[in-house]
Protein backbone atom coordinates (compact mmCIF):
# COMPACT_ATOMS: atom_id res chain seq x y z
CA UNK A 1 0.00 0.00 0.00
CA UNK A 2 2.73 2.48 1.00
CA UNK A 3 4.64 2.10 -2.29
CA UNK A 4 1.45 2.48 -4.35
CA UNK A 5 0.54 5.69 -2.51
CA UNK A 6 4.08 7.06 -2.92
CA UNK A 7 3.80 6.49 -6.68
CA UNK A 8 0.41 8.24 -6.76
CA UNK A 9 1.84 11.21 -4.85
CA UNK A 10 4.71 11.53 -7.34
CA UNK A 11 2.21 11.43 -10.23
CA UNK A 12 0.05 14.17 -8.70
CA UNK A 13 2.74 16.53 -7.42
CA UNK A 14 5.81 15.51 -9.48
CA UNK A 15 7.99 15.20 -6.38
CA UNK A 16 8.79 12.65 -3.68
CA UNK A 17 6.84 12.15 -0.47
CA UNK A 18 8.43 13.57 2.68
CA UNK A 19 5.95 12.34 5.29
CA UNK A 20 3.29 9.62 5.47
CA UNK A 21 0.68 9.46 8.26
CA UNK A 22 -2.25 7.13 8.97
CA UNK A 23 -5.33 7.48 11.15
CA UNK A 24 -7.89 4.67 11.56
CA UNK A 25 -11.64 4.83 11.63
CA UNK A 26 -13.56 3.51 14.61
CA UNK A 27 -16.57 1.51 15.61
CA UNK A 28 -18.33 1.99 18.90
CA UNK A 29 -18.81 -1.45 20.43
CA UNK A 30 -21.60 -0.18 22.70
CA UNK A 31 -22.74 3.11 24.24
CA UNK A 32 -24.47 4.95 21.37
CA UNK A 33 -25.58 8.58 21.48
CA UNK A 34 -24.34 9.05 25.05
CA UNK A 35 -21.00 10.67 24.29
CA UNK A 36 -22.71 14.09 24.29
CA UNK A 37 -24.68 13.20 27.41
CA UNK A 38 -21.75 12.68 29.80
CA UNK A 39 -21.78 8.89 29.51
CA UNK A 40 -19.17 6.19 29.07
CA UNK A 41 -18.61 4.61 25.69
CA UNK A 42 -16.63 1.62 24.41
CA UNK A 43 -15.13 2.44 21.01
CA UNK A 44 -12.16 0.79 19.32
CA UNK A 45 -9.96 1.75 16.38
CA UNK A 46 -10.29 -0.49 13.30
CA UNK A 47 -7.92 -1.52 10.54
CA UNK A 48 -9.46 0.72 7.87
CA UNK A 49 -8.64 4.41 7.85
CA UNK A 50 -7.15 7.48 6.17
CA UNK A 51 -3.68 8.13 4.76
CA UNK A 52 -2.02 11.52 4.33
CA UNK A 53 1.12 11.95 2.23
CA UNK A 54 2.87 15.32 2.49
CA UNK A 55 5.74 17.34 1.02
CA UNK A 56 6.61 21.00 1.46
CA UNK A 57 6.27 23.40 -1.45
CA UNK A 58 7.60 26.92 -2.01
CA UNK A 59 4.35 28.40 -3.29
CA UNK A 60 2.84 29.71 -0.04
CA UNK A 61 -0.14 27.49 -0.81
CA UNK A 62 -1.89 24.50 0.73
CA UNK A 63 -2.60 22.16 -2.16
CA UNK A 64 -5.32 19.62 -1.31
CA UNK A 65 -5.71 16.49 -3.42
CA UNK A 66 -7.53 13.21 -2.82
CA UNK A 67 -7.50 9.81 -4.48
CA UNK A 68 -11.14 9.38 -3.37
CA UNK A 69 -12.66 12.66 -4.60
CA UNK A 70 -12.23 14.67 -7.77
CA UNK A 71 -12.51 18.05 -6.04
CA UNK A 72 -9.19 19.73 -5.35
CA UNK A 73 -8.22 23.05 -3.81
CA UNK A 74 -5.21 25.36 -3.83
CA UNK A 75 -5.59 27.67 -0.85
CA UNK A 76 -3.19 30.54 -0.15
CA UNK A 77 -1.77 30.49 3.38
CA UNK A 78 -3.65 32.83 5.71
CA UNK A 79 -4.33 33.49 9.38
CA UNK A 80 -7.86 32.07 9.06
CA UNK A 81 -9.99 30.15 6.59
CA UNK A 82 -13.66 29.87 5.69
CA UNK A 83 -15.68 26.75 4.96
CA UNK A 84 -16.35 26.35 1.25
CA UNK A 85 -19.51 24.42 0.35
CA UNK A 86 -19.57 20.74 1.26
CA UNK A 87 -16.33 19.60 -0.34
CA UNK A 88 -14.18 17.00 1.45
CA UNK A 89 -11.23 19.36 2.01
CA UNK A 90 -13.27 21.40 4.50
CA UNK A 91 -12.49 18.72 7.10
CA UNK A 92 -8.69 19.18 7.05
CA UNK A 93 -9.13 22.92 6.39
CA UNK A 94 -11.19 23.34 9.59
CA UNK A 95 -8.33 21.87 11.62
CA UNK A 96 -5.75 24.05 9.87
CA UNK A 97 -7.97 27.09 10.50
CA UNK A 98 -7.83 26.45 14.27
CA UNK A 99 -4.11 25.68 14.31
CA UNK A 100 -3.39 28.87 12.34
CA UNK A 101 -4.62 31.01 15.24
CA UNK A 102 -1.40 30.28 17.13
CA UNK A 103 1.03 28.97 14.51
CA UNK A 104 2.50 30.02 11.17
CA UNK A 105 2.84 27.42 8.43
CA UNK A 106 4.64 26.93 5.13
CA UNK A 107 3.06 25.71 1.91
CA UNK A 108 2.33 21.99 1.72
CA UNK A 109 1.28 19.47 -0.90
CA UNK A 110 -1.29 17.17 0.75
CA UNK A 111 -2.57 13.92 -0.76
CA UNK A 112 -5.35 12.12 1.12
CA UNK A 113 -6.52 8.55 0.57
CA UNK A 114 -8.97 6.54 2.66
CA UNK A 115 -10.59 3.11 2.51
CA UNK A 116 -13.32 4.05 5.00
CA UNK A 117 -16.72 4.27 3.30
CA UNK A 118 -17.91 7.88 3.53
CA UNK A 119 -21.09 8.47 5.48
CA UNK A 120 -21.14 4.91 6.87
CA UNK A 121 -20.70 5.77 10.54
CA UNK A 122 -17.06 4.66 10.82
CA UNK A 123 -15.83 8.18 11.61
CA UNK A 124 -14.22 9.04 8.29
CA UNK A 125 -14.47 12.75 9.18
CA UNK A 126 -12.84 12.33 12.62
CA UNK A 127 -10.14 10.21 10.97
CA UNK A 128 -9.26 13.01 8.53
CA UNK A 129 -9.43 15.70 11.23
CA UNK A 130 -7.16 13.91 13.71
CA UNK A 131 -4.86 12.85 10.86
CA UNK A 132 -4.44 16.49 9.78
CA UNK A 133 -3.86 17.79 13.32
CA UNK A 134 -1.31 15.06 14.03
CA UNK A 135 0.51 15.61 10.71
CA UNK A 136 0.82 19.37 11.18
CA UNK A 137 2.03 18.88 14.74
CA UNK A 138 4.74 16.46 13.60
CA UNK A 139 5.81 18.33 10.45
CA UNK A 140 6.04 21.76 12.10
CA UNK A 141 7.10 20.48 15.55
CA UNK A 142 4.26 22.31 17.31
CA UNK A 143 4.63 20.33 20.55
CA UNK A 144 0.87 19.84 21.03
CA UNK A 145 -0.05 16.79 23.12
CA UNK A 146 -2.33 14.18 21.61
CA UNK A 147 -5.36 15.02 23.77
CA UNK A 148 -5.19 18.67 22.72
CA UNK A 149 -4.98 17.56 19.08
CA UNK A 150 -8.16 15.54 19.69
CA UNK A 151 -9.88 18.60 21.16
CA UNK A 152 -8.85 20.72 18.17
CA UNK A 153 -10.21 18.09 15.78
CA UNK A 154 -13.52 17.98 17.68
CA UNK A 155 -13.74 21.78 17.70
CA UNK A 156 -13.25 21.80 13.92
CA UNK A 157 -16.13 19.33 13.53
CA UNK A 158 -18.39 21.36 15.85
CA UNK A 159 -17.62 24.90 14.70
CA UNK A 160 -16.22 24.68 11.17
CA UNK A 161 -18.27 21.75 9.83
CA UNK A 162 -21.30 22.37 12.05
CA UNK A 163 -21.94 18.95 13.61
CA UNK A 164 -22.60 18.75 17.37
CA UNK A 165 -20.59 15.57 17.95
CA UNK A 166 -19.07 14.61 21.27
CA UNK A 167 -15.39 13.75 21.68
CA UNK A 168 -15.64 9.96 21.26
CA UNK A 169 -14.86 9.69 17.55
CA UNK A 170 -11.75 11.87 17.57
CA UNK A 171 -10.55 10.30 20.82
CA UNK A 172 -10.96 6.71 19.61
CA UNK A 173 -9.05 7.20 16.36
CA UNK A 174 -6.24 8.98 18.20
CA UNK A 175 -5.84 6.74 21.26
CA UNK A 176 -6.88 3.31 19.91
CA UNK A 177 -4.85 0.29 21.01
CA UNK A 178 -4.47 -3.09 19.36
CA UNK A 179 -6.98 -5.71 20.60
CA UNK A 180 -8.43 -3.32 23.18
CA UNK A 181 -11.61 -1.29 23.59
CA UNK A 182 -11.41 2.16 25.13
CA UNK A 183 -13.56 2.68 28.21
CA UNK A 184 -13.99 6.41 27.79
CA UNK A 185 -15.74 8.80 30.16
CA UNK A 186 -16.89 11.51 27.75
CA UNK A 187 -17.37 13.97 30.60
CA UNK A 188 -13.93 13.77 32.23
CA UNK A 189 -12.03 12.33 29.21
CA UNK A 190 -10.56 9.68 31.52
CA UNK A 191 -10.13 6.30 29.87
CA UNK A 192 -8.95 2.74 30.35
CA UNK A 193 -7.88 0.33 27.64
CA UNK A 194 -9.99 -2.81 28.17
CA UNK A 195 -8.73 -6.11 26.68
CA UNK A 196 -11.31 -7.38 24.20
CA UNK A 197 -10.69 -11.09 23.71
CA UNK A 198 -12.80 -12.34 20.80
CA UNK A 199 -11.74 -15.99 21.12
CA UNK A 200 -13.32 -18.04 18.32
CA UNK A 201 -15.34 -15.02 17.12
CA UNK A 202 -14.55 -12.17 14.74
CA UNK A 203 -15.80 -8.60 14.61
CA UNK A 204 -17.90 -8.10 11.49
CA UNK A 205 -18.57 -4.63 10.17
CA UNK A 206 -21.64 -4.52 7.93
CA UNK A 207 -22.07 -1.43 5.79
CA UNK A 208 -25.75 -1.11 4.85
CA UNK A 209 -24.61 0.93 1.83
CA UNK A 210 -27.27 3.46 2.69
CA UNK A 211 -25.22 6.66 3.03
CA UNK A 212 -26.19 9.28 5.57
CA UNK A 213 -25.06 12.88 5.76
CA UNK A 214 -24.40 13.40 9.44
CA UNK A 215 -24.74 17.19 9.38
CA UNK A 216 -28.05 16.84 7.50
CA UNK A 217 -29.42 13.92 9.50
CA UNK A 218 -31.46 14.06 12.68
CA UNK A 219 -28.28 13.88 14.78
CA UNK A 220 -28.50 17.54 15.77
CA UNK A 221 -32.21 17.06 16.50
CA UNK A 222 -31.42 14.24 18.98
CA UNK A 223 -28.73 16.40 20.56
CA UNK A 224 -31.29 19.16 21.13
CA UNK A 225 -33.91 16.72 22.46
CA UNK A 226 -31.44 15.47 25.06
CA UNK A 227 -30.69 19.03 26.15
CA UNK A 228 -34.44 19.60 26.53
CA UNK A 229 -34.81 16.46 28.67
CA UNK A 230 -31.88 17.56 30.82
CA UNK A 231 -33.36 21.05 31.33
CA UNK A 232 -36.71 19.52 32.38
CA UNK A 233 -35.02 17.22 34.92
CA UNK A 234 -32.80 19.99 36.29
CA UNK A 235 -35.89 21.76 37.63
CA UNK A 236 -35.73 19.34 40.57
CA UNK A 237 -32.47 17.42 40.20
CA UNK A 238 -28.91 18.68 40.60
CA UNK A 239 -27.39 16.94 37.59
CA UNK A 240 -25.04 18.09 34.85
CA UNK A 241 -25.73 15.31 32.36
CA UNK A 242 -28.47 12.77 31.66
CA UNK A 243 -25.93 10.03 32.38
CA UNK A 244 -25.61 11.26 35.97
CA UNK A 245 -28.87 9.34 36.56
CA UNK A 246 -29.55 5.61 36.72
CA UNK A 247 -32.75 4.05 35.38
CA UNK A 248 -34.49 3.94 38.76
CA UNK A 249 -33.81 7.64 39.36
CA UNK A 250 -35.01 8.57 35.89
CA UNK A 251 -38.21 6.53 36.24
CA UNK A 252 -38.96 8.28 39.53
CA UNK A 253 -38.70 11.72 37.87
CA UNK A 254 -39.95 10.97 34.37
CA UNK A 255 -43.05 13.11 34.94
CA UNK A 256 -40.76 16.19 34.88
CA UNK A 257 -40.25 15.68 31.14
CA UNK A 258 -43.15 17.27 29.30
CA UNK A 259 -42.90 15.42 25.99
CA UNK A 260 -43.42 11.65 25.63
CA UNK A 261 -40.94 11.57 22.74
CA UNK A 262 -38.26 13.42 24.69
CA UNK A 263 -38.83 11.12 27.69
CA UNK A 264 -38.06 8.15 25.40
CA UNK A 265 -34.79 9.78 24.35
CA UNK A 266 -33.75 10.15 28.00
CA UNK A 267 -34.71 6.54 28.76
CA UNK A 268 -32.44 5.29 25.99
CA UNK A 269 -29.51 7.45 27.12
CA UNK A 270 -29.66 6.34 30.76
CA UNK A 271 -30.17 2.64 29.99
CA UNK A 272 -27.45 2.65 27.32
CA UNK A 273 -24.96 4.11 29.79
CA UNK A 274 -25.77 1.24 32.17
CA UNK A 275 -25.21 -1.26 29.35
CA UNK A 276 -21.67 0.08 28.93
CA UNK A 277 -20.84 -0.76 32.56
CA UNK A 278 -22.35 -4.24 32.15
CA UNK A 279 -20.32 -4.72 28.94
CA UNK A 280 -17.06 -3.80 30.66
CA UNK A 281 -17.83 -6.39 33.33
CA UNK A 282 -18.60 -9.01 30.66
CA UNK A 283 -15.35 -8.23 28.80
CA UNK A 284 -13.33 -8.55 32.02
CA UNK A 285 -14.65 -12.13 32.30
CA UNK A 286 -14.32 -12.85 28.55
CA UNK A 287 -18.09 -13.42 28.66
CA UNK A 288 -18.90 -12.80 25.00
CA UNK A 289 -22.36 -14.33 25.31
CA UNK A 290 -23.48 -11.69 27.83
CA UNK A 291 -21.88 -8.95 25.75
CA UNK A 292 -23.75 -10.20 22.67
CA UNK A 293 -27.08 -9.94 24.51
CA UNK A 294 -26.22 -6.39 25.54
CA UNK A 295 -25.51 -5.55 21.88
CA UNK A 296 -28.99 -6.72 20.88
CA UNK A 297 -30.56 -4.77 23.77
CA UNK A 298 -28.68 -1.66 22.68
CA UNK A 299 -29.99 -1.94 19.12
CA UNK A 300 -33.55 -2.49 20.32
CA UNK A 301 -33.31 0.67 22.43
CA UNK A 302 -31.87 2.67 19.55
CA UNK A 303 -34.75 1.46 17.35
CA UNK A 304 -37.65 1.87 19.77
CA UNK A 305 -36.66 4.71 22.12
CA UNK A 306 -34.10 6.77 20.20
CA UNK A 307 -35.51 6.02 16.74
CA UNK A 308 -32.27 6.27 14.78
CA UNK A 309 -31.98 2.86 13.09
CA UNK A 310 -34.18 2.49 10.00
CA UNK A 311 -35.12 -0.47 7.83
CA UNK A 312 -31.61 -1.22 6.56
CA UNK A 313 -29.91 -1.51 9.96
CA UNK A 314 -32.91 -3.32 11.43
CA UNK A 315 -32.76 -5.89 8.61
CA UNK A 316 -29.11 -6.66 9.37
CA UNK A 317 -29.79 -7.17 13.08
CA UNK A 318 -32.98 -9.13 12.33
CA UNK A 319 -30.92 -11.59 10.29
CA UNK A 320 -28.20 -11.83 12.93
CA UNK A 321 -30.77 -12.79 15.59
CA UNK A 322 -31.77 -15.78 13.42
CA UNK A 323 -28.19 -17.00 12.92
CA UNK A 324 -26.82 -19.22 15.69
CA UNK A 325 -23.24 -18.39 14.63
CA UNK A 326 -23.80 -14.77 15.74
CA UNK A 327 -23.58 -13.82 19.43
CA UNK A 328 -24.79 -10.24 19.08
CA UNK A 329 -25.28 -7.35 16.68
CA UNK A 330 -26.19 -3.69 16.77
CA UNK A 331 -25.99 -0.50 14.75
CA UNK A 332 -22.88 1.56 15.39
CA UNK A 333 -22.41 5.28 14.85
CA UNK A 334 -25.12 7.89 14.55
CA UNK A 335 -27.56 5.64 12.69
CA UNK A 336 -29.96 6.57 9.86
CA UNK A 337 -28.06 4.10 7.67
CA UNK A 338 -24.35 3.50 7.95
CA UNK A 339 -22.98 0.39 9.65
CA UNK A 340 -23.83 -2.40 12.04
CA UNK A 341 -21.38 -4.63 13.87
CA UNK A 342 -21.72 -8.29 14.84
CA UNK A 343 -19.78 -10.99 16.69
CA UNK A 344 -19.55 -13.89 14.25
CA UNK A 345 -17.91 -17.32 14.57
CA UNK A 346 -14.64 -16.99 12.66
CA UNK A 347 -14.93 -20.37 10.92
CA UNK A 348 -18.43 -19.49 9.68
CA UNK A 349 -17.67 -15.93 8.55
CA UNK A 350 -17.89 -16.59 4.80
CA UNK A 351 -21.18 -18.48 5.21
CA UNK A 352 -22.51 -15.63 7.38
CA UNK A 353 -21.52 -13.08 4.74
CA UNK A 354 -23.16 -14.84 1.79
CA UNK A 355 -26.38 -15.61 3.70
CA UNK A 356 -26.66 -12.06 5.06
CA UNK A 357 -26.09 -10.62 1.57
CA UNK A 358 -28.93 -12.76 0.18
CA UNK A 359 -31.31 -11.99 3.06
CA UNK A 360 -30.60 -8.24 2.91
CA UNK A 361 -30.82 -8.12 -0.90
CA UNK A 362 -34.21 -9.84 -0.76
CA UNK A 363 -35.56 -7.28 1.75
CA UNK A 364 -33.78 -4.07 0.67
CA UNK A 365 -33.01 -4.58 -3.02
CA UNK A 366 -29.21 -4.37 -2.94
CA UNK A 367 -26.39 -6.00 -1.00
CA UNK A 368 -24.55 -4.78 2.09
CA UNK A 369 -20.74 -4.82 2.31
CA UNK A 370 -19.32 -7.12 4.98
CA UNK A 371 -15.75 -7.33 6.22
CA UNK A 372 -13.72 -8.57 9.16
CA UNK A 373 -11.92 -5.93 11.14
CA UNK A 374 -8.90 -6.12 13.36
CA UNK A 375 -8.90 -3.84 16.40
CA UNK A 376 -5.93 -1.61 15.72
CA UNK A 377 -3.70 1.27 16.80
CA UNK A 378 -4.57 4.96 16.69
CA UNK A 379 -3.06 7.78 14.59
CA UNK A 380 0.61 7.38 13.71
CA UNK A 381 3.43 8.17 11.30
CA UNK A 382 4.28 5.43 8.82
Amino acid sequence: MENKLNIEFEKVFEKEVEHHFFCPGRVNLIGEHIDYNGGKVLPCAISLGSHLLVARNNTGTLRFRSLNFEEKADIILADSYTKSGKDWYNYPLGVIHLLSKNHKFEGLDLLFYGNLPTGAGLSSSASIEVLTAYAFDRIFKLGINKLDLVKIAKQAENEFIGVNCGIMDQFAVAFGEKDKALELNCDTIEYNAVPFNLGEYSLAIINTNKPRKLAESKYNERFTECRTALADLQKQLEIQHLCDLNSLQLDAHLDLIKSFTIAKRAQHVVAENERVYKSIEAMSKSDLESFGKLMYASHDSLRNLYEVTGQELDTVVEYCKKNTDVLGARMTGAGFGGCAIALVKSNKFDKFTSELEAYYNDKIGYKPSVFKSAIGEGVRAL
